[in-house]
């Protein structure tokens, strides 16, 4: 299978090297990331033996073309997007939170309030509720960024208490991340989906916040097919979804979870086949637009000659 598992690129000007879960970051000159988007795919934290066909390309297509839709509420990290898999950016400091935002009681929400909490992150939960219900109003529930393992769960009077992010930078993460999940809510219901819940990382640049990362896409957020909501809650049956849950069921049926001595089952040519299936669907459904499958014999070239030949427009 043509995938892309890692690049060990090396470009004028590289001062640093970083392999994410699922990305390869390469800094140049202390000034841009060239981030390319591999077909590594990760579930609970953890990356799995195998990669995933057109998997990079399709979530860096959906992430540019929503940071592109998202540029006037708050500017963003990206510079170029010279491949399908590469984008080039401005080099940021991350804050060390991801701004999760939640519209509904699904995933890791669902399965802490099952098992009895009636908070999350510092944030109220009402009795009575069902998975995949409505929340009364959006809530943002931030996890601490850890570079290797899990994230975890942290409320906003941590995040200050620990002075994480200033109070000053946290209000207006916060004021973004509800604009943007009200952005990509409008721009769900136009492609006949719910947007259920997301994930946002801010960073900065001479004192201005930027949004940075992929957004909207299949692997940071949920989406549900709208035309059937109400009548599956109704029913008490499962929503038809838009997301990664599907990989992660997978992974629940077949008795991993990212805990210790657990062990990740086979990923036989079917499976993931099957997985690639489903994020061209993801793609076309969320785009609107039909996928072209590429036809290079030799994708580790493409990247490197358009990263290449990006790099040096820049006059790195």
């Amino acid at each position: 299978m043509n995938t892309i598992k890692e690049t060990n690129f090396r470009f004028e000007g590289q001062t640093h090297f970083y392999r994410g879960k699922v990305r390869d970051v390469y800094t140049i000159q202390d000034k841009y990331l060239a981030m390319v988007a591999t077909d590594r795919i990760s579930a609970f934290d953890v990356v799995l033996p195998r990669a995933i066909p057109y998997k990079g390309q399709i979530l860096n297509q959906i992430a540019a073309k929503f940071l592109e839709a998202t540029a006037d509420i708050v500017p963003n990290w990206v510079v170029e997007v010279p491949d399908p898999c590469v984008t080039i950016g401005r080099l940021c400091q991350p804050f060390k939170v991801e701004m999760v935002i939640r519209g509904y009681l699904s995933g890791h929400a669902w399965r802490e309030y099952r098992a009895g909490k009636r908070e999350i992150c510092g944030e109220p939960l009402p009795d009575g509720l069902r998975e995949n219900d409505r929340l009364p109003t959006p809530i943002i529930t931030p996890t601490t960024k850890a570079a290797v393992g899990h994230d975890e769960d942290i409320s906003r009077a941590e995040i200050l208490r620990q002075e994480i992010v200033s109070e000053r930078d946290y209000e207006q993460l916060e004021a973004y991340t509800r604009a943007l999940f009200g952005r990509g809510t409008e721009l769900a219901a136009e492609r006949g989906l719910i947007l259920v819940d997301t994930k946002y990382e801010f960073g900065k640049r001479d004192g201005e916040i930027y949004l940075i990362d992929e957004i909207h896409t299949p692997d940071s957020s949920r989406y549900f097919y709208a035309d059937s909501y109400e009548q599956l809650q109704r029913e008490g049956k499962p929503q038809r979804q838009l997301s990664k849950e599907f990989v992660r069921k997978w992974l629940i049926d077949n008795g991993f979870q990212g805990k210790e001595g657990q062990r990740i089952p086979e990923m036989t040519d079917e499976i993931v086949m099957s997985i690639s299936e489903r994020y061209i669907e993801l793609f076309e459904h969320i785009t609107g637009e039909r996928f072209t499958c590429p036809d290079d014999t030799d994708l580790l070239q493409r990247v490197q000659d358009n990263t290449r030949a990006a790099l040096n427009r820049l006059g790195s």
